[in-house]
């Protein structure tokens, strides 16, 4: 597996509302086509800091591959703005799987492939809570955390946090990714999390935290990792909170500080008075 990282801003000259130059930084956003046993599969628009863990958690995400074991190598070459990957068998039926998209609401526009849906209905996410001494450790450490939106913008954050039941003040952070589409950066920790020791990082005990709206997609793929409470700083749609029902994950929107809604699992929250 490569290790192809790119710069993450550029800096460039905008004229303020007084017609003065101003040097600024932006974010990066470039494409990358992923090809799958040379077949071309789909295009990406990514800030390019981790593409090949954002490759290896589409295809999870998407249900393509079972477990990493399935992928050989993994090769990125922004020359050429492409993600080549190598399967050791191939992917079933990928002709078909593959020819139904979904266009979702994520930045950048995400896609999804039709039949995904339906994979859900025999999802169970592992008995976790969380508490809301450890919510707001989560959103304390987003607010000092030092990112690529503290300096240009216009990008997404996502974390995974450890809320053990043994620690219940504290949440430890295991990973921030930052990209132009928050969806992008959620299949990035998905990637993250297969290339780690699957005893150590697996979904329980686990939260997941995004800046951006939690909608069906964003619900989809952190029960697709198994993860039961996810967090964001924004709101969730309609279709999101319904999926979310169905699964029992619980949804927490406009969390910020000791603030924050429950929309679904409210059983999951162990409530204290804080």
């Amino acid at each position: 597996m490569t290790q192809s990282h790119a710069p993450l801003v550029r800096e460039v000259i905008a004229v303020d509302e007084h017609g003065q130059n101003r040097t600024l930084f932006i974010p990066a956003e470039r494409a990358l086509t992923v090809y799958v046993d040379k077949r071309e599969l789909v295009t990406l628009m990514t800030l390019g800091a981790h593409p090949e863990w954002l490759v290896l958690g589409y295809l999870r995400n998407q249900r393509l591959v079972d477990s990493i074991a399935e992928i050989e190598s993994i090769t990125v070459d922004w020359e050429v703005g492409a993600a080549a990957v190598k399967t050791r068998h191939g992917i079933t039926d990928i002709e078909k799987r593959t020819e139904k998209r979904v266009v979702t609401t994520g930045c950048g526009q995400g896609s999804l492939f039709g039949d995904l849906m339906g994979a859900f209905d025999s999802v169970t996410l592992p008995d976790s809570k969380v508490t809301q001494a450890q919510l707001e450790t989560i959103t304390n450490a987003i607010r000092l955390q030092d990112s690529v939106y503290k300096q240009a913008g216009s990008v997404h954050g996502c974390a995974l946090f450890s809320a053990l039941p043994e620690s219940p003040e504290t949440a430890e952070q295991l990973i921030f990714v930052e990209d132009v589409g928050r969806h992008n950066a959620i299949d990035t920790i998905a990637g993250w999390m297969w290339l780690q020791d699957p005893k150590n990082v697996q979904g329980a005990n686990k939260v997941f935290y995004t800046t951006g709206r939690l909608t069906s997609e964003m619900v989809m793929k952190s029960a697709q990792m198994g993860i039961p409470v996810v967090v964001s700083r924004s709101g969730m749609t309609e279709m999101g909170l319904a999926l979310a029902q169905k699964l029992n994950l619980c949804a927490i929107g406009r969390a910020t500080n000791k603030r924050f809604l429950c929309f679904s699992a409210p059983e999951r929250v162990f409530w204290q008075q804080i």
